[in-house]
């Protein structure tokens, strides 16, 4: 099978359908464009069912499809002492990748100019005016299609060269009581009463749909993931012993790995094919959040696109915030700072309106120096003076 089209986008996760989404919602005047999305088939390619949460202000665009929201955030200190937050006027927000994905599905077949082709993709060839993307179908068969411009959001085979690689890695279980046990107002976002490893951070996270759903996760920020058996043993001790559930029925789990590095992520592969999402950068590196990013970055792309403009995909986050999350990672990998103080510090004394834009690289300078003042300066100033003088390494992708 052979197509031609505007634009080929590579890999249905949150970069590709976000993409695809805005290219199915072009401004008043601009031309169409016919788009060809190359989704993996069902098998290892194709990356699991999951959820994304993200923070936002006042109604957003995916809110039909929310699987719940929250105005409040808890911290709890590794002692217990827990602090709650009202976030207003952000709200922070659940979205489950398969609500993501039938919405956008039911948005393309309004527009009538995108085509979803189920391929497992083993090449894209640059070509003078464009790309030729080769994929192979289900049944065996091939599939090639050129387009003028091919965006790629598939995993990277290995990480660019960094100085410090943490990765978030977490295993969740989708749990439902016989009796309310769940606060349904409040995200439990970090409970540090968890075992901590050498370097880095862990923390127990719970996200209430009512009061006897929830999904709790064992989330842990370190250099290297657990052996396989561990995760569910580790979740279990959380669920059980610190939590306090003992009568509950797990529904559904999920799992992943996500890599928080200062790596510098290539977006353009050849004059017209390009890189989104995850593997162009939007990770934030200090938090592994991922989605807001990925909104900001897509959209650009989308109204470079519908303006006859050279779409690059921006850089997700600016140079000053990656260089802060440079610092903190090298402070947490090197054991400067104690990462359940820290971020239990932050979020007891910055305003946590501040803090989640600070978070989202959304705020000022002077209001970054204001959420430095909570910081441990002697510890971040002396990675700050060593982090030159690290060298950059690669290593295999999670």
């Amino acid at each position: 099978m052979d197509l031609e089209t505007d634009v080929a986008v590579v890999g249905a996760g949150a970069a590709g359908l976000s993409l695809v989404l805005g290219l199915a919602r072009p401004p008043a005047g601009a031309r169409p464009l016919d788009t060809v999305l190359l989704a993996a088939p069902p098998g290892p390619a194709r990356a699991a069912p999951r959820t994304w949460c993200f923070w936002e202000r006042g109604v957003g665009p995916y809110d039909e499809a929310l699987t719940a929201r929250w105005d409040h955030l808890r911290v709890r200190a590794p002692d217990g002492t827990a602090v709650t937050r009202a976030i207003a006027p952000l709200t922070y927000k659940m979205l489950s990748s398969d609500a993501f994905a039938t919405l956008v599905a039911d948005e393309i077949a309004v527009s009538g100019r995108t085509r979803r082709v189920e391929a497992a993709v083993g090449r894209v060839e640059p070509l003078p005016d464009g790309a030729r993307v080769h994929g192979r179908l289900p049944d065996g068969g091939r599939v090639t299609v050129r387009a003028r411009w091919v965006f790629d959001s598939r995993p990277l085979a290995s990480l660019p060269p960094a100085r410090t690689t943490l990765l978030q890695h977490f295993r969740g279980w989708f749990v439902r009581t016989r009796t309310p046990v769940f606060d349904p107002d409040a995200v439990e976002l970090m409970d540090f009463r968890t075992p901590q490893p050498a370097h880095g951070l862990s923390f127990g996270y719970v996200l209430p749909v009512g009061p006897r759903e929830a999904l709790v996760e064992y989330t842990e920020f370190s250099r290297q993931v657990l052996p396989g058996g561990q995760y569910d043993r580790v979740l279990r001790r959380y669920v059980e012993d610190v939590v306090g559930l003992d009568d509950y029925r797990v529904s559904a789990t999920e799992h992943g790995v996500i890599p928080m590095t200062d790596a510098a992520f290539p977006r353009e592969c050849a004059p017209h094919v390009f890189r989104i999402g995850a593997s162009a950068g939007a990770t934030r590196p200090s938090t592994g959040y991922t989605f807001s990013a990925v909104q900001r970055q897509t959209r650009a792309v989308a109204d470079a696109l519908h303006a006859g403009r050279r779409p690059l995909p921006p850089r997700p986050h600016s140079a000053r915030a990656r260089l802060m999350d440079a610092i903190l990672l090298h402070a947490l990998d090197s054991g400067r700072v104690d990462g359940p103080a820290f971020f239990s510090r932050l979020f007891a004394r910055v305003p946590p309106e501040r803090l989640l834009r600070f978070l989202d690289g959304a705020t000022s300078l002077p209001e970054d120096l204001a959420v430095g003042a909570h910081v441990p300066t002697a510890a971040m100033l002396t990675s700050a003076l060593r982090l030159p003088f690290t060298p950059r390494r690669t290593r295999p992708a999670a």
